[in-house]
């Protein structure tokens, strides 16, 4: 059997999420149907570097899976694209050593969340970013986002439904692109909670309008309890932008 190791696009609207469930359409589910037909009905697990929600969208999504075809890998990514609906993007494939796993070898992860900020809606963004038409004072967001950075614990900025007992993680950078009506919040770290991008991005963005000082945020990592930080920002503006192996 060979390892392969492979980055995939997906637009998440048309999905229940990453991971399979027993309702509902799943990237996981599509990739592992493709596998299935290229293998002539053989089953073929395929391994994520972690879930994405519903809604949620991904430019370098990571799988690994093991198969006995020595297809070229030149050749790989034009089998699975043929074998994939339009929605799913096989972007790079590589043949990997049968010890690399694409969720326990990650080494960090990047996030980026898109924010709209026009008074006039955009239904062509409705999708791929929040619309949130308010004045938003973005010195006020960097200052509170420094306060993230640096080894943390992030029980008050996951969901209530974090099964993990663990909450500590590391966030190396934010930062902050401004393009025209569109902001975009650049999030790496070396692994994130459930809704934890997402929970910041609401928090930061209360902190934009005036809801917020900067100086809550400390106090929020403090309290270790959900109910202290800001509303979870809307899925659609979600992005899997990277995933980083040694």
């Amino acid at each position: 059997m060979l390892r392969y190791k492979c980055t995939i696009a997906y637009d998440g609207s048309g999905f229940s999420g990453y991971q399979i469930q027993p309702k509902g359409r799943t990237v996981q589910g599509e990739l592992e149907a493709a596998l299935k037909r290229i293998h002539k009905d053989e089953d073929i697990h395929v391994t994520g570097s972690g879930r994405t929600d519903a809604g949620v969208h991904a430019v370098g999504q990571v799988i690994h899976f093991d198969s006995p075809y020595n297809i070229p890998i030149d050749r790989w990514p034009i089998v699975l694209n043929s074998a994939l609906p339009d929605d799913i993007s096989v972007q790079h494939i590589e043949e990997v050593s049968s010890d690399f796993h694409a969720r326990y070898s990650v080494i960090q992860k990047e996030y980026r969340y898109k924010v709209y900020t026009g008074k006039i809606r955009d239904p062509f963004s409705r999708n791929y970013a929040y619309h949130f038409p308010y004045e938003i004072n973005e010195d006020q967001m960097r200052q509170a986002s420094q306060y993230l950075i640096g080894t943390h614990d992030f029980t008050s900025f996951c969901s209530a439904k974090t099964e993990v007992i663990d909450r500590v993680r590391t966030i190396n950078e934010i930062s902050f692109i401004r393009s025209n009506h569109e902001l975009e919040v650049r999030f790496i770290g070396n692994g994130f909670l459930y809704n934890m991008v997402r929970i910041l991005m609401g928090t930061l963005l209360e902190v934009g309008i005036g809801k917020r000082n900067p100086e809550e945020v400390p106090i929020i990592l403090e309290k270790k309890n959900r109910v202290n930080a800001g509303k979870t920002a809307p899925s659609q503006g979600l992005y899997l932008w990277k995933v980083y192996y040694e």
